[in-house]
């Protein structure tokens, strides 16, 4: 697999998501965290938000810990860090080792040229496609191996979500090119 071919492959987000302590009182975290918002009315857990890397972290009573925003693997790691610091600071017991993995990676890519996504219904004619451009501009493939769901525009353009690695989405963009042969 040539690099060139994904030039134009971007990360947009990335979601990460794990345990990083046994529980964690909410209210003491919101009470001692400066920034860290909590209204157990409006959702069940207290939302931090780091602004370098940016960050939005979503941390559970249970222990459990949801981050997004981040671009790249060291904005993850970095993220990491702060809230453990953070938490540590606040005499909040965590666990030594966080364990946070990448749950979910949204990617643009740019096929380089016009879609008939017309055209791409009937040629694919599957149960894994949606596709109403009166209500979503876009066509939705929902690639079963790799496991990634891809929305494709006319324009030429695709945002693939679903995979946890980069080459789970590199494997899903090889897919829709072998698809979309004829249909550009």
């Amino acid at each position: 697999m040539a690099d060139k071919k994904y030039e134009s492959l971007k990360i947009e987000n990335i979601v990460a998501s794990g345990v990083i302590a046994d529980s964690i009182d909410l209210v003491e975290l919101a009470e001692k965290v400066k920034g860290c918002e909590l209204n157990k009315k409006r959702f069940p857990g207290a939302v931090y938000r780091i602004n370098n890397p940016k960050i939005a972290c979503l941390i559970f009573s249970t222990g459990k810990i949801v981050m997004t925003g981040m671009r790249n693997k060291k904005a993850l790691t970095d993220g990491l860090a702060i809230v453990m610091k953070l938490l540590k600071e606040a005499g909040i017991a965590t666990h030594k080792v966080p364990e946070v993995a990448i749950t979910n990676l949204v990617c643009s890519y740019d096929i380089g040229t016009h879609i008939n996504l017309n055209k791409v219904v009937v040629m694919l004619n599957v149960e894994n496609i949606e596709y109403e451009p009166e209500q979503f501009p876009g066509l939705v493939y929902r690639i079963k191996d790799p496991k990634i769901v891809a929305l494709l525009f006319s324009s030429g353009k695709i945002i693939l979500t679903g995979g946890k690695t980069l080459e789970n989405i590199k494997k899903g963009v090889d897919v829709l090119e072998q698809k979309l042969e004829g249909s550009t």
